[in-house]
């Protein structure tokens, strides 16, 4: 068949209903994104997350814990810390200590969390400064008994303790709140990983913010509060509760008696740290002078005088560097100048969304007067609802220390089981940042997140990554795609063997992931993704059927791939992955062997 009666079929068949811009994809080259840094590591069976600061191996042997463990000197209140290991009387002997001379003793720094965990010929010992450090130890020693395929667990000595005070999560997203179910398994997660932050302040939740801040929560929420803090002390976190006032708030007496009650109120609930967010808002609540003077008196009426309570946190309108005013008026200085130094304050940084880097830490310190707290926003997805943000952590400096930063919190998407991976990841970061490796941190997540599919979720997260604009991530970076045109034998067998991962991964999932909740939480997408590859090997077969000149199987070919393309369009779009170099791969096909194109 010629050329002509190529373009007279399509012409009488599908292609000829659409226009010329039937195609949303366009001819254009990918954007420069910078690689992933980091290098996978190997551990020597030492699988800890967060990476421990100080690992060594003086006996360089094994100690076999098929007879289990013996935890009757284990405090009752850690028990649920072994909850994978087998605890038999007469077994390994568990000896555990806590007290501030324990740094001097093991040449720890005296701060909270730290800890020395000793697995010797004869018996384990875990020694540490607070309670915290305690159940850190007990978590690690559990990490790596879970890490070893056989009874034989490593012998090691290990001194340990967190670089930065605040290492959390803040549920800070506009969208569906999380479940509380999704908050209690949060939680677990956060503990398991040596996390101790918790902000609980989702912009969606009709009492935390305008109109009803004022309001207390109707008695089964209440309810729900209570158990969220109770299991976060369990896991050894502050659970923080944020009220967003600046809405409609009136700066009188009568609101701020509302604050007062409304904090009241949650503290018999079992809140013991609080914060108040200013940020998306305009009119009178912006005043940076009646901001500062309503957190220093809730600082001294409520939290000084309250047993237990920790610092006061905010998150002021000029919370990025894009628009805080620089200047000695600017809401940053009036912070610097009139806010109680005991009070924490929010920043996201150069952006909104974007990397944290030492040049805006600079800017914010300087004029707050104190070491900021990163809200770092990422993964989150209120701003790409129909992506997964499910690449590795990074962008954070690892320069930064405790002097340039207290902190940071990850802010999540509102697929909470999905955020796990970059919770993972800021909890390495949090608690060793200048040891922190994100290729290394990311490939170690997969077997936490999906035990029994780490390939299968691999393939996912690396084709799961760039959101369409903003805070643009590297994604696919394990395959080369091309233009048919234009390729090498090679290229193709490795691009058609990873469609056929991303076709299959889904079902594996499913099937063998050992992860209920994330699957069924993400099913939508991983649909989605299995269609994904299967377009994918088909624009593959369309470039082989070109080649070989038979144009009725081609034509054939072409218009089942179209009509599939634009069928599934849709739902590819509501659920997205792909994104940067799969589909556009798919696109580019179609619109390079579209008829007026062929000039064979």
């Amino acid at each position: 068949m010629n050329k002509t009666a190529i373009v007279l079929f399509f012409a009488a068949g599908v292609v000829a209903a659409g226009s010329e811009d039937a195609y949303a994809a366009k001819k254009k080259s990918l954007p420069d994104l910078r690689p992933v840094p980091g290098h996978v590591i190997d551990h020597e069976g030492i699988n800890v997350n967060p990476v421990p600061v100080n690992v060594s191996r003086p006996y360089n042997g094994y100690l076999n814990m098929s007879g289990g463990f013996d935890l009757s000197q284990v405090p009752p209140e850690f028990a649920d810390c072994f909850k994978s290991i087998k605890s038999t009387p007469g077994g390994i002997p568990v000896e555990v200590s806590c007290g501030k001379e324990i740094a001097g003793r093991f040449g720890l720094p005296e701060k909270n969390g730290a800890y020395h965990l000793s697995i010797g010929p004869e018996k384990v010992a875990i020694d540490a400064y607070d309670k915290d450090g305690l159940f850190y130890g007990i978590n690690t020693l559990s990490q790596i008994a879970e890490g070893v395929s056989d009874d034989n667990l490593p012998m090691v000595e290990i001194n340990d303790y967190p670089a930065l005070k605040y290492r959390g999560v803040v549920e800070g997203f506009y969208g569906n709140p999380w479940s509380h179910e999704t908050r209690l398994s949060i939680l677990d997660f956060m503990g398991r990983h040596k996390m101790n932050s918790y902000v609980y302040g989702p912009k969606d939740d009709p009492y935390h913010r305008t109109p009803n801040w004022r309001k207390p929560y109707p008695p089964e929420e209440g309810r729900k509060i209570k158990e969220l803090a109770e299991r976060a002390r369990k896991n050894h976190i502050d659970f923080v509760w944020a009220i967003h006032p600046g809405g409609d708030i009136r700066w009188d007496k009568s609101d701020y008696d509302s604050l007062i009650n409304k904090f009241s109120s949650m503290y018999d609930l079992g809140v013991r740290q609080f914060a108040i967010f200013f940020d998306d808002i305009k009119g009178e609540g912006t005043d940076s002078h009646k901001q500062t003077a309503l957190l220093n008196s809730i600082a001294n009426d409520f939290v000084k005088k309250k047993d237990g309570v920790g610092n006061l946190i905010v998150c002021p309108t000029d919370y990025n560097q894009g628009w805080a005013n620089p200047s000695d008026s600017g809401q940053l200085a009036v912070y610097g100048r009139e806010l109680d130094p005991a009070v924490d304050v929010f920043w996201t940084g150069k952006v909104v969304c974007g990397d944290i880097e030492p040049a805006s830490m600079e800017f914010v310190n300087s004029r707050i007067n104190r070491p900021a707290l990163v809200w770092w926003n990422f993964p989150v997805t209120d701003y790409c609802r129909h992506n997964l943000l499910m690449g590795p952590v990074y962008g954070l400096d690892t320069t930064l220390d405790e002097t340039a930063m207290a902190g940071i919190e990850t802010n999540p998407m509102e697929n909470g089981e999905a955020s796990k991976g970059a919770i993972y990841g800021v909890a390495d970061y949090a608690w060793n940042t200048t040891a922190y490796n994100p290729v290394d941190n990311w490939t170690r997540s997969f077997s936490e997140i999906m035990p029994g599919a780490p390939d299968a979720y691999a393939t996912f997260a690396i084709h799961s990554c760039d959101p369409p604009k903003n805070y643009r991530r590297n994604e696919s970076w394990n395959v080369e795609t091309f233009r048919y045109d234009d390729y090498s034998e090679e290229q193709f067998a490795k691009l058609k063997k990873e469609f056929e991962k991303v076709r299959d991964c889904s079902d594996i999932m499913f099937t063998d992931g050992g992860n209920v909740a994330l699957v069924t939480e993400i099913a939508p997408w991983l649909v989605e993704f299995s269609n994904l590859g299967e377009r994918g090997l088909m624009a593959l077969d369309l470039i082989k059927l070109y080649e070989d000149g038979d144009y009725e199987k081609f034509s054939d070919a072409y218009n089942r791939l179209y009509l599939l393309n634009e069928v599934q369009k849709p739902g590819f779009l509501d659920h997205r992955s792909g994104t940067l170099k799969l589909q556009p791969f798919i696109d580019n096909v179609l619109l390079d062997l579209k008829p007026v194109n062929i000039t064979r």
